[in-house]
């Protein structure tokens, strides 16, 4: 069987992709196509949004560090939404959103998340020190040390407000305020500019800071400019749906394997479309085919921790 071309596969994939959205918007509608259409759509858009954003960012952060094991969630950010959320409830109570506006809330942890996220990479990358193991530690010891801080205001709440923080724990795709979807839109599509502006020097970023900088490519700047594409990109995702900590690791990878490229003009595309595949059609199959209420950010999540453990495993062997 000849071996197909990267952007043969990619259109398998979209084909792929577009089966299931289609899928999902008209399995089970029986007729009540008003309901279904503007119920399901608002769903469909947070997930394609987040697959978009978690894609994109998880293929970029392995650019710049090398390494295809670390992604953004890894290095802490799913423990420091937890913990936004937890002094959020301890200060303004469950009526916080009310307090500082439904949108105005959703701003404001995006707003901290970028600026922790900034903060934490200009540590990371001004150094010399880019091992896999330091930079473990790092997500080890951030992570730690944000649930440590959750764990302190969860027990000082009040025991409803801890029910309604539990909820805000894990990444759901069934209670989302579509009118967030709007300002989130705009925020990821301003910086996916930058990352189309810089497209053409990844696949040289990719080949480590002398090659680049020897090849013309202002490496300083490029970085940076990633670093905020990325850090708003996760901030958004997170803010919007929840933590969701090994999601990029697995369909970044598993572009890897498929398209068996570095090119990111075909390894990106491929996580997004692999991204829509598994939120959307992993939705329609547990929600349509198998009946059930669970998310499937749950299925998700156990998949990419067995795959996280085996590129360990893998790179100690080596």
């Amino acid at each position: 069987m000849p071996k197909l071309s990267p952007p043969a596969l990619l259109c398998l994939l979209g084909v792929l992709a577009l089966a299931c959205v289609v899928g999902f918007m008209t399995l089970g509608a029986n007729g009540h196509w008003d309901f279904v259409l503007s119920f399901r759509s608002g769903k469909l858009a947070a997930m394609l949004l987040v697959a978009y954003c978690v894609a994109v960012s998880s293929v970029l952060f392995q650019t710049i560090t090398h390494n295809r094991i670390l992604t953004p969630s890894i290095m802490g950010f799913d423990a420091l939404y937890t913990l936004i959320q937890a002094v959020a409830i301890f200060w303004f109570g469950m009526n916080m959103g009310g307090q500082l506006g439904v949108t105005g809330k959703f701003v404001l942890e995006v707003c901290v998340m970028t600026v922790f996220a900034c903060l934490l990479f200009q540590w990371i990358f001004s150094g010399a020190a880019h091992s896999l193991h330091l930079l473990l530690l790092v997500g080890i010891v951030f992570g730690l040390l944000f649930r440590s801080l959750s764990g302190l205001m969860i027990r000082m709440i009040d025991p409803n407000e801890f029910l309604f923080l539990q909820d805000k724990m894990f990444a759901s795709f069934n209670s989302i305020r579509t009118n967030l979807l709007l300002a989130s839109t705009v925020m990821v599509a301003g910086v996916s500019v930058i990352g189309w502006r810089l497209r053409r020097a990844y696949d040289v970023l990719s080949l480590g800071r002398e090659v680049a900088v020897n090849l013309g490519v202002h490496y300083r700047k490029t970085l940076w400019l990633t670093l905020l594409l990325i850090a708003v990109m996760v901030s958004v995702s997170t803010a919007l749906v929840g933590p969701v900590t090994f999601f990029g690791l697995l369909v970044s990878n598993l572009a890897y394997m498929i398209m068996q490229t570095d090119k990111h003009k075909f390894t990106v595309p491929a996580a997004v479309l692999l991204g829509i595949v598994a939120l959307v059609g992993g939705q329609t199959v547990l929600e349509h085919g198998l009946g059930l209420n669970t998310t499937v950010s749950v299925v998700i999540e156990f998949a990419g921790g067995l795959m996280f453990i085996a590129l360990i495993v893998r790179k100690g062997q080596r």
